[in-house]
């Protein structure tokens, strides 16, 4: 009998490592933090999409409204229809995002510096508290880094320009920053073709604008506002000394040191494989620069983009010496270095599982505050239409209405108004006061006093409330 040679076997296609890994992710975080509810924003998205699946347009003119995202309120309408369900399929869709961020720094590593190092990057980014903190809360930043972390995977891959600036389109209806990067690889494909394509996200985000607001620039303008009311830092000036602590905030010392290593011995010894990665990184470092000129806010999470590629050279320093042939004289070396990232990593590991146990409790004493007012608006007084509805600030507003059905500009935030009638939400206690503001530097905090002639008629351990029909 002839012998049959055996098949060899096939490495899994990237479809089937995004199946099995981008939930693996996701459940990973979700063990970490142990929490996951809506922030402020994507509360207002769903609001917004709501309005549009019932015929209605979304009122954006809501004193301290977010940013209106065109994707986000896309989402919104799409599970406006499973109702009450949509803010938890909101939710699981923010932990396969993240998933999907820690997928694919894991792609770009092992693309370019093999599957240890993308072992590395992708246990690193999904680490990090800032990633992990904003992923929990539902933030659209973290969708956004996935979808341009795809975009540069399918450059790396390709290069397939279409599918990279959709991408990239998809990505700039949640950020601007995807804009510029969309122009900046149009510039080096040199490829007047695509333009149009990659002008498609800011040309749509403007016609939602001018369909909601009459004005084309009102995220913009709106945007602005909202950083002068919080007083948030902005402009160029400020960026050479936020950005350095944003990042470092992120990164932390291991994963800093880690990818500075990486990124020198790359561009050293594997130049041609860094060019890509480090034109990501400029491209996506000067956005956020063009977005500070602007006069938008200078905010830690608009650098994750730029820390998850950083996660990637992190990556490299641990284990991009074994794509150096075995004669290389600087593969020994290299594997040294390696050996001292993954030391790094290894000290300073309890500190970071401490820091990710601060998380945890502080982002499960946000979701219990907010599962107590979800609680106390289901109370008679509800639903007996007293009306209307005052909030001690702007912060509680949008998960109200959700629960309610009760439009946001029909609840009143008491520190601009103190209606003689109808329910007023009281914190409970300082544990709520401290733990329940819109913004560390929001100046309306949550120690409006009840107005007079209002009776408790409800209370649990994190609200009271007042009413008076």
């Amino acid at each position: 009998m002839t012998a049959v040679a055996a098949k060899p076997r096939l490495a899994p296609s990237l479809a089937t490592r995004a199946a099995a890994l981008i939930p693996l992710g996701a459940l990973f975080c979700r063990l970490l933090v142990r929490a996951g509810f809506l922030n402020y924003d994507t509360a207002y998205s769903l609001l917004w999409g709501g309005d549009l699946a019932h015929g209605r347009v979304p009122d954006t003119s809501i004193p301290l409204a977010p940013t209106a995202h065109p994707l986000a309120t896309l989402l919104g309408l799409v599970l406006t229809p499973v109702g009450d369900a949509g803010q938890g399929a909101w939710v699981v869709i923010a932990f396969l995002a993240l998933g999907a961020v820690g997928w694919l720094a894991y792609e770009l590593a092992a693309h370019w510096f093999g599957p240890a190092a993308g072992a590395v990057a992708a246990l690193l980014i999904l680490t990090r508290i800032p990633l992990l903190s904003f992923g929990v809360r539902a933030y659209v930043d973290i969708p956004y880094v996935a979808l341009a972390l795809g975009a540069v995977l399918a450059e790396a891959r390709g290069p397939k320009p279409r599918l990279t600036l959709a991408l990239l389109a998809l990505a700039g209806l949640l950020r601007p920053e995807a804009w510029l990067l969309s122009l900046a690889y149009v510039v080096y494909r040199r490829d007047l073709r695509l333009v149009p394509l990659a002008l498609a996200a800011p040309v749509l985000w403007g016609v939602y604008d001018l369909a909601l607001t009459g004005d084309p620039l009102h995220s913009l303008t709106g945007t602005r506002h909202g950083a002068e009311v919080l007083e948030r830092t902005t402009g160029l000036t400020a960026v050479p000394t936020v950005m350095p602590r944003r990042l470092g905030e992120i990164m932390r010392a291991d994963g800093l040191f880690a990818a500075a290593a990486g990124g020198l011995l790359v561009l050293a010894f594997m130049r041609r494989s860094a060019r890509l990665p480090i034109a990501a990184g400029f491209a996506s470092v000067a956005a956020f620069c063009v977005l500070a000129v602007a006069g938008l806010p200078i905010l830690g999470r608009y650098l994750l983009l730029p820390a998850a590629l950083l996660a990637v050279f992190a990556g490299a320093g641990a284990f991009g010496w074994l794509r150096l042939p075995k004669d290389h004289p600087w593969r020994r070396r290299w594997s040294v270095v390696g050996a001292a990232t993954l030391l790094g990593f290894a000290a300073l590991t309890p500190a970071q599982a401490s820091r990710i146990e601060d998380l945890h409790r502080s982002m499960a004493l946000q979701q219990d505050i907010l599962a107590d007012l979800h609680d106390l608006t289901q109370t008679p007084a509800f639903k007996q239409g007293c009306r209307p509805v005052a909030v001690p600030n702007h912060r509680p507003v949008p998960h109200v209405a959700l629960w309610t059905g009760i439009p946001p500009a029909a609840i009143v935030s008491a520190q601009l108004e103190r209606p003689a009638r109808g329910l007023y939400i009281d914190p409970a206690n300082r544990r709520v006061e401290r733990n329940f503001t819109l913004d560390p530097r929001d100046p309306r905090r949550l120690t409006a006093v009840v107005p007079p002639g209002l009776e408790r008629v409800a209370a649990n351990r994190s609200w009271v409330l007042f009413a008076r029909c």
